[in-house]
């Protein structure tokens, strides 16, 4: 299961220095509703080695802002607090996966 982003943590998990990724997602959102069980079956695979984490856009401004969340769902890859990949739009397991090893 991934972990939550939230207001406070979120400083927290940016000065990570391993790769982060992040899905942000609404709850009215379709799409991201077709995503979440694959960002959670990935979590569980990468767990103790890749940090994954869902962020509701309606509770956490700050992170929206900071990577200009502008639609959804959207993956974000994050490496020592900077964007190093991103993904918007639903995606296919392999898809993220292979994202996932090409910024480890």
């Amino acid at each position: 299961m991934a972990k939550q982003l939230t207001s406070s943590n979120f400083a927290d998990v940016l000065t990570n220095g391993e790769l982060v990724v992040i899905d942000f997602w609404a709850e009215w959102c379709g799409p991201c509703k077709k995503l979440s069980p694959i960002v959670d079956e990935l979590a569980a695979e990468y767990e103790g080695a890749v940090d994954i984490y869902k962020c509701d856009v309606e509770e956490c401004d700050e992170a929206c802002e900071k990577f200009g969340i502008r639609n959804i769902p959207t993956v974000v890859f994050v490496k020592n607090g900077e964007v190093v990949d991103r993904h918007v739009g639903t995606a296919k397991k392999d898809q993220l996966k292979e994202m996932i090893e090409k910024n480890r």
